[in-house]
């Protein structure tokens, strides 16, 4: 099968981040079962999904992953004018939830494995890296990563098949996702002093949050490799009160950090938890001493940023035939691979403009770009 035909294989499963992926796993697989390679399986606690992960080629040396997520973002609520979990070519586009984050770079990859082992050894081994749950903040990823830490013959780099229109992408900023519970007390609203309103309070904080966000876009806290410049934060998610006449007693509100790679986005959040220790919940507890705010992590990833100089640098850009870098908005499983010692870029096909969005597509042009990428890539690892 080439690309496109394993493109329309992959598609077909829907490996929404709520469903399994295993059927998309199995398939892999089989396929790279019956060309001879097996497969290490990383499953979570309930066997319900899993990792992947095959060597090609000498297995006592550093070799090179290829890595990408098998889970898609929900079609649900999107006008499509195609089936999302069916691949569709119009008019030189392939169209299909996933063409473009990342199943395209899957595709041409598993393409590319009969050419790697026909055409003569490789003096480096190429790893198959397979993850789940990255759309939901990079977790599947961290088991198949404790399992290559305790190995001798750690892997010397990573390519991560993001969609970048297979422009070499060195770096992008850490997120970290938090929810703030506000508890506070109820009564009737023409009472309303005598209660502690957690929707008022929550909005305190927030107003807080915003405060600091602004902060953090000093010039001398700003980078200009990336864009925006300096680190953010948002509150996404409300929720609180159950009638008009009631005066709230609870409140949640969900908020993230996208930080520069040189700053710790737990310190922004430790800013907003000492604002409402310190200001926030004593004004609660005058009225109230039940009342309480409590802050918990919903997940997070580091931020990357590789050298240009780097061994990762020089093979992508030699592959990429280009030696220009840049960063992206967008974050990847890069900073969790980068923790543990594996330089990573991120480089592949179609745009991040199409994912997430309905009618998702990928061109044809980038497709056949990738397959031409990953056979000078083989053919290099030969050299």
């Amino acid at each position: 099968m080439n690309s496109k035909d394993i493109l329309s294989k992959l598609i077909a499963f829907d490996t929404t981040s709520r469903e399994s992926n295993l059927k998309l796993i199995e398939f892999v697989q089989d396929y790279l079962d019956q060309l001879g390679v097996s497969c290490e399986l990383i499953f979570n606690e309930e066997r319900s999904k899993a990792n992947l992960f095959a060597t090609l080629g000498p297995d006592d040396r550093p070799g090179i992953v290829l890595s990408g997520h098998t889970d898609v973002v929900p079609a649900d609520g999107q006008n499509w004018s195609f089936e999302p979990f069916r691949l569709s070519e119009h008019e030189g586009r392939l169209y299909g939830r996933g063409t473009a984050d990342m199943k395209s770079y899957i595709a041409c990859v598993l393409a590319a494995v009969p050419r790697m082992l026909d055409e003569g050894p490789l003096k480096v081994p190429v790893h198959i890296a397979l993850s789940y749950d990255e759309e939901v903040g990079c977790l599947g990823v961290r088991s198949l990563l404790e399992t290559l830490e305790r190995r001798t013959n750690r892997p010397k780099l990573c390519i991560i098949g993001e969609p970048t229109e297979l422009k070499p992408v060195l770096g992008h900023k850490g997120k970290l996702a938090m929810r703030c519970d506000v508890h506070g007390a109820a009564c009737h609203s023409a009472y309303a002093p005598e209660g502690v309103n957690a929707i008022e309070n929550a909005a305190d904080l927030i107003g807080e949050l915003k405060r600091i966000g602004t902060e953090l876009r000093n010039p001398e806290l700003c980078d200009s490799r990336f864009e925006p410049p300096f680190t953010t934060v948002q509150t996404g998610v409300i929720n609180g009160g159950k009638a008009l006449n009631i005066v709230p007693d609870n409140c949640r509100f969900d908020f993230e950090i996208r930080a520069l790679p040189a700053q710790n986005p737990k310190e922004v959040a430790q800013k907003l938890e000492q604002y409402a220790l310190e200001q926030v919940l004593p004004k609660m507890h005058a009225v109230d001493a039940s009342t309480d705010i409590q802050f918990s992590e919903l997940s997070s990833y580091p931020g990357l940023v590789t050298s240009a100089e780097s061994d990762a640098a020089s093979l992508v850009a030699e592959i990429c035939e280009s030696g220009e870098f840049s960063t992206v908005a967008f974050g990847t499983e890069g900073g969790l691979y980068d923790a543990i010692g594996i330089p990573t870029v991120i480089c592949g096909p179609g745009s991040m403009d199409q994912g997430h969005k309905p009618d998702e597509f990928i061109t044809i042009e980038q497709l056949e770009a990738c397959d031409a990428m990953l056979a000078r890539l083989t053919k290099l690892l030969r050299a």
